[in-house]
């Protein structure tokens, strides 16, 4: 791989008027930690060197009085932000962090509670009982039974996210609106996942049975686990409801009137759990597809270049396999999949002008027509909580925009002080209030763990800790989705129209199957949207879901998108249940093992005493020789999956081995960078410069050094978390090109010397210091948002043409700042630099200034490959960018002023409930986040 040159571097008040709104408001008294002793604790070997975190706090529930005094007051619930501010401190502490003081940034997260942090004791059920800590509030759930044990997770976890749970069962099974309310955001979040996952009842039921059927005694106490689990959701749900103090959502939404408490919140169901899981692997756990995109952006350089160099031009940009890319298993080893075959057979590209993509929603009735809003009448109190879900209650791109997530960091205990590994890991969910994770600590028989869970599939750990052992996952995204063209019919054998119903498999004309859901909505207290209604509508067939109609050689064909994992989300229970198990895993090969039965497109690192591990998850499939899994492909029998059987969405996929996997490299780095060499991006842009390289060269450094610490290596990720990779990994670059000749023009040489000072001292977006909300080198920073995107069209559109630049962008968008709307909570959501054109940029300027570049760009096109030329193009842009005030820059949005350029970055816990959270300083890091070295094992 290219290594980097750039340098590294009230109260009193509030209670009383909360209290005076009534019984009918409030929530259950705080109850005295009971004099029974806590729960006993098995043997932890980590020996109180095992940390974690979770953004903002335990407890994501919240009562209709909790939520008013919230908004009059600005209190919260107890546990409900406590992380908030140790998560945010780590900003300005990194600096001088060391092992004693990881206690001020992070959670303990060893097993059990002392006896005198006892904050509260619960005891459902006879045979289990949940001890919450005093600092935290995190749940530590002890079972005598396994079925006690998974009855108090489901418990716990409706007393701290049922809310939440509430919401993602019914994202899950398309009916947001239905639910929440019609908002605009609601109904494009609806539209977007029912086009990726939509599912009959049916559907969800014979995933369970297939789990039956097919994964033996574990997938029979998988099941079981689950069943116990809804069991005690139930319990709680109807505790909170007869008791009153249940989240206030459900008020304001219409669902439980607040005074006579009529009204019901719906039972769960075991099938509710699989529509949980589809939400989770769509968000998290897919990769792949986007190949009519793709085939548009060929398309446009053939026209372009011709077949021949187009294509060329086309594969230089696609960078399937670049030998510059960062790489998780970088010593040299190759695991080949998904590469472009030599001779390409089957591709069914679409005719010029002839696509257009497949209708979603119908019958569309009210405001789901005029957009209209209507006030509802509601008591005064509940007036400063109208309109509280008027934007939505998720951002309406949650599952449209791509996602790769997440970031690990594991040094080999060859290379520490301790002679153990030491590992910072974890997922970057986004930030949402209360978060999509919850932590927990699971002990019963066969279960024993502590970590986080998405919120209603929690009856396992999914990432965390065992007795001896912790784990973690990043997005992978590797290709297991596929586009086919499949022919259309008419069943009396007449020519077929392109919106035709039936379409050809295996020599017959077969009916595609409509997948429907109808739903409608009434206004609010918290959501003001006027009444109305839509259909929504999928067509699926044996080859996937139809996603667009074509031609292709002048025939009219549909275009069906299929994942590897549709209808198979909750597989994975049983690779999550074995990760729980200490009879199970017992070191790094035991945990690739377990990793193994994760269908989900994940890279999972494990750490324990004596060695860390790697294993790429997912269903990898073994495709016709030939096939180009980057573009369309004719839906015919030489170009399916080897052993399809479209009855249950199975095939046959690559084995163990030929997943990307490894034990005790010197060390481990991902970013949702690629993991190996062979193992082919699913997407653009992976070459040169990623931010998994932000990584990747401080670890290499720290490895080098050795001595490495828990300090040393969570340093290395916060340093990173906030540097702008354009400014450490692009500028050098830029600056060699614009200093080639001199600088005559003084505000121009002003900003060049802005940013070479910026970037001297590390390109970081950082605060002068802890709370000044103002940036070091602010106008450096500011200069660099401007001129980006316009610096990547002025160097590539005047070669590349309006047409293929915009198919292009398409494919890949060309910047992903801080401030920029992107990653699952839109703006402030953290997660940045991951999609841009910055490998494109870097490897362009390379060439223009002569330098070696292994796997170039096809052409040079910064002024057309002359330097001089390519000079003049920089300069006018980043003039253009200079000029650019601040409040153009940075225009403002409903959090933020314009003009305010620390706010415009800031991560915000996006409220899916009533509670609102302060704003906190950008950090590119996981949401969740563990710090471990085990000093034993067992």
């Amino acid at each position: 791989m290219r290594r980097r040159t750039g340098k590294l571097t009230c109260t009193a008040i509030a209670t009383t008027a909360v209290l005076a709104l009534g019984a009918a408001l409030a929530g259950p008294l705080p109850q005295p930690a009971r004099a029974e002793p806590a729960a006993a604790a098995v043997t932890d070997y980590c020996r109180g060197q095992c940390s974690d975190i979770l953004p903002p706090g335990q407890n994501g529930n919240a009562t209709l009085a909790d939520i008013l005094a919230n908004k009059a007051f600005g209190t919260r619930p107890a546990h409900s932000a406590d992380q908030l501010g140790p998560y945010n401190n780590l900003v300005a502490g990194y600096p001088t962090l060391t092992d004693d003081k990881l206690s001020e940034f992070f959670n303990d997260a060893s097993f059990g509670v002392p006896a005198d942090q006892v904050a509260k004791v619960d005891k459902p059920r006879d045979d289990v009982t949940i001890t919450r800590d005093k600092k935290t509030g995190v749940p530590h759930i002890q079972g005598t039974t396994r079925e006690g044990t998974e009855f108090g997770a489901g418990y716990a976890a409706a007393q701290d996210r049922l809310w939440l749970m509430d919401l993602f069962r019914h994202v899950g099974r398309g009916e947001l609106t239905s639910f929440a309310g019609g908002a605009e955001a609601n109904q494009g979040l609806e539209q977007s996942f029912f086009g990726q996952a939509p599912y009959k009842e049916e559907d969800y039921q014979a995933q369970i049975d297939y789990i039956l059927a097919s994964q033996g005694e574990r997938g029979r106490q998988a099941l079981a686990d689950a069943q116990a689990y809804v069991d005690g959701i139930n319990a709680y749900r109807k505790q909170a409801k007869d008791g009153r103090y249940f989240p206030g959502e459900y008020v304001l939404t219409g669902k439980i009137d607040a005074i006579t408490n009529a009204g019901e919140i719906e039972p769960f169901k075991l099938t509710d759990l699989i529509a949980l899981a589809s939400v989770v692997g769509a968000l998290f756990g897919n990769g792949g597809g986007g190949e009519v995109e793709s085939a548009l952006s060929l398309l446009a350089a053939q026209r372009k270049y011709g077949l021949a160099e187009g294509t060329e031009v086309w594969e230089s940009f696609r960078e399937r396999d670049d030998p510059e890319a960062a790489l998780t298993v970088h010593d040299g080893t190759s695991f080949p999949y998904a590469a472009k075959p030599a001779d390409a057979k089957g591709t069914a590209l679409p005719d010029p002008g002839s696509l257009t993509p497949e209708q979603l929603v119908y019958d569309k009735t009210g405001s789901a027509k005029t957009g209209a809003t209507k006030q509802v009448e509601a008591p005064k109190k509940l007036e400063p909580l109208r309109g509280l879900y008027d934007d939505g209650v998720l951002p309406r791109d949650l599952f449209s925009r791509k996602h790769g997530m997440s970031n690990a960091l594991l040094v080999s205990g060859r290379h520490t002080a301790g002679g153990h590994p030491v590992a910072v890991f974890g997922p970057q969910t986004g930030y949402f209030a209360p978060q999509l994770l919850m932590l927990q600590e699971l002990q019963g028989p066969g279960i024993s763990a502590r970590g986080a869970s998405f919120a209603g599939v929690g009856m396992y750990v999914q990432l965390g800790r065992g007795q001896d052992y912790a784990w973690s996952a990043t997005t992978s995204a590797q290709d297991v989705t596929d586009t086919f063209a499949v022919e259309l019919c008419s069943p009396d054998g007449t020519a077929p129209a392109k919106d035709a119903t039936y379409y050809r498999y295996h020599g017959s004309c077969l009916p595609m199957e409509k997948i429907e859901r109808r739903n409608a909505w009434k206004p609010t207290v918290a959501d003001s949207t006027a009444e109305g209604s839509y259909r929504m509508q999928v067509y699926r067939t044996k080859y996937g879901l139809v996603t667009h109609r074509a031609t292709v050689g002048g025939k009219p064909v549909a275009y069906t998108l299929l994942r590897a994992s549709y209808r198979h989300e909750a597989d994975s229970i049983v690779g999550f249940q074995m990760l729980n198990d200490p009879g199970y895993v017992k070191d790094a090969a035991s945990f690739q093992s377990a990793a193994q039965h994760i269908n989900y497109t994940f890279n999972w690192f494990y750490a324990d005493s004596r060695q860390t591990a790697y294993y790429n998850s997912g269903l990898n499939l073994v495709r016709a020789a030939d096939v180009d899994p980057s573009l369309p492909v004719k839906a015919e029998p030489a170009y399916e999956w080897r052993d399809f059987d479209p009855t249950v969405n199975t095939a046959a996929y690559t084995p163990p081995a030929q997943h990307p996997r490894s034990i005790d490299q010197d060390y481990y780095v991902s970013w949702n960078n690629r993991q190996a060499k062979g193992y082919t991006a699913a997407g653009f842009g992976n070459g040169s410069v990623h931010r998994g390289n932000l990584l990747d060269d401080r670890v290499r450094a720290l490895v080098e050094k050795g001595g490495v610490t828990r300090a040393a290596l969570t340093r290395a990720m916060a340093e990173a978390a906030v540097t702008d990779l354009r400014g450490e990994d692009v500028l050098p670059e830029l600056l060699k090109v614009v200093r080639s000749a001199p600088i005559t023009d003084p505000q121009t040489a002003k900003a060049v010397q802005q940013l070479e000072s910026w970037q001297a001292a590390g390109a970081q977006r950082r605060e002068t210091s802890a709370g000044s909300h103002t940036y070091g080198h602010a106008d450096a920073v500011r200069i660099m948002d401007a001129w980006w995107p316009l610096l990547v069209e002025a160097e590539f559109k005047p070669q590349l043409g309006g047409e293929l630049y915009d198919a292009l962008r398409a494919n890949l968008t060309v910047d992903e700042a801080p401030s920029a709307g992107h990653g699952p909570t839109g703006s402030h959501a953290g997660s940045s630099f991951q999609y841009g054109w910055w490998s494109y940029v870097d490897k362009d300027l390379r060439a223009v200034l002569g330098e070696d570049v292994k796997g170039p760009l096809a052409r040079e096109y910064c002024g057309g490959g002359d330097l001089s030329a390519c000079r003049d193009a920089l300069l006018t842009s980043l003039r253009q960018a200079a000029a650019k005030s601040a409040a153009e820059v940075y225009p403002g949005d409903a959090n933020c002023s314009a003009g305010d350029q620390w706010c415009a970055d800031a991560l915000i816990q996006r409220p899916l409930g009533g509670i609102t959270h302060d704003k906190a300083h950008w950090q590119n890091r996981p949401t969740f986040q563990q710090v471990v070295e085990f000093p034993a094992h067992r």
